[in-house]
């Protein structure tokens, strides 16, 4: 398949993904061979490689046994037969169903044009018209079968150009601060799911393989019990009881509201372009406090400055955009830029209508953002402690699932990263920070260190021979980072 080398990087990727996922059809009768797939999603990842000697596949096989013996006579049919067809039926280009094979590259490269279009046109994202958002069921990423199909308001419609289907037509939401409102169950979380998980490219047929989401946007939620290392938190909390220092933050048990205020500042520390948040997994003392709940507690009992009266700050100080699902307080009208009401998994434009009930139904709740926000510079981080990790437990590195991640004898739990989708992407932040402890002394920009790893093609080269590795995002990596409860940072001097 000589003529893929004039093709485009998404298209390889795709090209890498396709031959994965007919090796694993070949040989999903027998569980004794197994390669690493990622669902329905396509990653940058270390199953297949393209290299100058040619297809290079990496799998496991479990030799056929009984009790502690090896069946030689089964494991050599199985290695020297069976096997090599499965291989042979993968890999050459006359046994591929090239149909497939082009649709399912061309599809791929045509979402990364999508997104390479979403900063020159002002986008945070792009939902396709046509798309299929809902899923199947809870546990499940595969399309609802008969899902109305999604349709963008006439008024906020956009078209992008992609290099093999042409022009496409979608919502486009725009950088700024957008609602989305609506009654329960009319697919609100649903909208904002497919755009959080639009930062990564979708297999054909899985109904969302045309929205696209800047890769830089965040998922934040309140996450009870997780620890915080020396973050300054002063946007958000201050004036703590017995006189806490909130600039200079450490817990290994937040609250709600806590950890989530935290978990923006962290992202806005990673560099996150735009924050992506749902009520229904927030602290609702971090979001809002209402006119009677000023009236009852007096600002100086309240060390929270709930969001609403810092989320235009984000976006004309920070250059730092917010969706966010709200079905149950207006008082983020009086900030939004753009509001789209679902109903009945459709959306309406109802920015005006907004407007228009603003002024007829002005907040009497005074704003509590006291003092003006201010930019905080990353911390320091001690790689030594990444390495004394490792060392004290055989410097283990898996993932286990997507719960959580083993180091040493450290497991870091990422349950709520919801954007973190497979256990590649987290074996592959784990070899990052043995990278990074690798170096002496305090990081001063750890974000550029994990960048740094990860953005050459063959970033894999620097870790173990492993298939079962995937390019993560630098805002993944940090997150997990931040949930290590032994790490150690130090504010910026």
């Amino acid at each position: 398949m000589d003529f893929l080398k004039e093709k485009s990087a998404p298209y390889q990727i795709a090209a890498r993904d396709f031959i994965a996922r007919s090796l694993a059809q070949f040989t999903k009768q027998d569980n004794d061979v197994s390669i690493a797939t990622t669902g329905q999603i396509v990653l940058d990842n270390t199953a297949v490689l393209f290299t100058e000697e040619g297809i290079e596949l990496r799998f496991r096989v479990n030799l056929p046994a009984e009790g502690r013996s090896v069946l030689g006579k089964k494991a050599i049919n199985m290695l020297t037969f069976y096997l090599p067809k499965s291989i042979r039926k993968a890999t050459l280009w006359r046994e591929l169903p090239q149909q497939d094979f082009t649709e399912h590259c061309e599809v791929i490269e045509d979402q990364d044009a999508l997104r390479s279009q979403l900063e020159q046109n002002g986008l945070i994202s792009f939902v396709a018209n046509g798309a299929i958002l809902p899923r199947l069921a809870g546990n499940s990423e595969l399309p609802m079968k008969d899902a109305v199909p999604f349709e963008a308001p006439e008024s906020m419609t956009v078209t992008l150009n992609t290099p093999n289907r042409g022009d496409v037509s979608g919502l486009g939401i725009k950088k700024g601060i957008t609602l989305i409102v609506g009654g329960g169950f009319h697919g609100k979380s649903t909208l904002l799911n497919a755009v959080e998980l639009a930062i990564y490219d979708h297999i054909p047929g899985d109904g969302r393989e045309y929205c696209v989401t800047d890769p830089m946007s965040m998922k934040i939620r309140a996450e009870d019990g997780r620890c915080i290392h020396s973050l300054n938190i002063d946007n958000f909390i201050s004036h703590l009881p017995m006189g806490r220092s909130t600039t200079d933050f450490s817990t290994q048990d937040a609250s709600g509201s806590t950890s989530q205020a935290a978990w923006l500042q962290e992202s806005l520390e990673a560099g996150a372009s735009a924050l992506l948040i749902d009520e229904d997994t927030s602290a609702t003392n971090f979001m809002i406090r209402d006119e009677r709940m000023q009236a009852l507690v007096n600002k100086s009992d309240e060390p929270i400055t709930p969001l609403v009266d810092r989320i235009s700050e984000l976006k004309t100080s920070a250059g730092v955009s917010s969706i966010i699902v709200m079905g149950g307080s207006g008082d983020y009208f009086d900030h939004a830029d753009h509001v789209i009401q679902m109903h009945d998994y459709q959306a309406l434009d109802v920015t005006e209508k907004t407007k228009q009930v603003v002024a007829q139904h002005p907040t009497e709740r005074k704003s509590e953002g006291e003092k003006p926000f201010t930019h905080i510079a990353p911390r320091s981080f001690n790689r030594a402690c990444v390495q004394t990790i490792l060392a004290e437990g055989k410097y283990r590195v898996t993932a286990k699932g997507t719960d959580s991640l083993r180091l040493g004898k450290e497991f870091i739990d990422i349950t709520a990263l919801e954007q973190l989708q497979t256990a590649n992407e987290i074996n592959a932040i784990g070899w990052s920070l043995f990278q990074v402890s690798q170096l002496p002394g305090w990081s001063k920009d750890l974000g550029q260190e994990i960048e740094t790893i990860f953005k050459d093609a063959n970033w894999h080269q620097s870790m173990p021979n492993n298939g079962d590795l995937a390019k993560p995002r630098k805002l993944d990596a940090l997150a997990t980072i931040n949930r290590l409860r032994k790490a150690q940072f130090k504010p910026a001097r």
